[in-house]
């Protein structure tokens, strides 16, 4: 019997797995989500600024134990924009508007703050970094920050030019961790929100045989395995992609959850998958549960685990 192929609910295609005696088909799946994620902030590059999602407790770096500001990340409008809201212990508030400019290529923050502060500044991702550069004009200067992911946090650095550009001084250097106490609610609300939106972006990529999207989103180390006990690596699912043999004519699950422990999330749902593998017509339902992982550059899907087919209902 020729060995079946699989992929992994989350848009990995999951396996051909042996099923009562009978070649099972691959298994994938589409997220249930709601479609916010409309296709003109569906690119790769939306998602370079998503390590600073979240709740953050704020410290500078040169006094690392006395907390300066509470900042909390979202996205907002279909996840096109990443929404800061700064709170200062100082009484210094104010908030950031930051989004990819697709048809520039750019970043694009505008900072607001109730000491009537205006700063526009505007960059590119580079070497895993934030860059944006801009001119403040409340205060007279050339100003250019760094936002970058870090073991424990995220680290926002800024520099400022008095001169137009002649020499360069240091203007702070912040270090966002994740919150603690009362506030680590709103994180997991945060995670659940990221991790559903990758679920959905993962799922698209799947249908497509976007191995790109897919090799961007998975785990290096990433391993599924299926009701029958087989077990693929990220490079199986990513050849599998390649190949392009599967076509779905329904990718779609019922009965969503995300939970949410620190830095681990998982998402288990219903997963009804009919299509056609290499021409041969399939139509099954499965439970399947996915897991991921918070990490210095974002959310990762490491595991993933589907069930057999379900017994169809007389």
């Amino acid at each position: 019997m020729n060995s079946v192929i699989v992929r992994s609910r989350i848009g990995i295609i999951y396996v051909l797995m042996l099923f009562t005696g009978m070649e099972c088909p691959a298994i994938s799946h589409a997220a249930s989500a709601e479609p916010s994620n409309t296709a003109s902030c569906a690119a790769p590059e939306y998602r370079q600024l998503d390590f600073w999602v979240g709740d953050w407790d704020v410290f500078d770096s040169d006094n690392p134990t006395v907390k300066v500001a509470h900042t909390r990340v979202s996205r907002l409008f279909g996840d096109c924009v990443l929404l800061e809201d700064y709170q200062g212990i100082d009484g210094h508030k104010g908030q950031s508007f930051n989004i990819y400019d697709a048809s520039r290529k750019v970043w694009h923050q505008s900072w607001v703050t109730n000491r009537g502060e205006l700063l526009m500044i505007e960059g590119t991702f580079q070497n895993g970094e934030i860059v944006l550069s801009g001119t403040d004009h409340t205060k007279g200067m050339l100003v250019r920050g760094v936002w970058k992911p870090i073991n424990d946090g995220v680290r926002e650095t800024s520099i400022a030019s008095t001169d137009n550009g002649k020499t360069w001084k240091q203007w702070f250097d912040l270090i966002f961790r994740p919150a603690t106490g009362l506030v680590s609610s709103s994180a997991s609300s945060d995670a659940e929100k990221t991790v559903a939106a990758l679920d959905t972006e993962y799922q698209a990529a799947v249908k497509q045989n976007d191995a790109a999207t897919m090799d961007r989103l998975l785990a290096d180390d990433f391993v599924l395995v299926t009701g029958s006990g087989k077990t693929f690596s990220k490079t199986d699912l990513l050849n599998d992609a390649r190949d392009g043999h599967m076509i779905y004519e329904h990718q779609e699950d019922t009965a969503q959850t995300v939970r949410v422990w620190g830095d681990t999330a998982v998402v288990t749902a219903k997963l009804w998958e009919k299509g056609t593998n290499d021409g041969k017509p399939f139509d099954y339902t499965l439970w399947f549960s996915d897991t991921y992982a918070r990490t210095p550059t974002g959310w990762r899907y490491v595991f993933g685990q589907a069930s057999l087919p379900l017994s169809k209902t007389p």
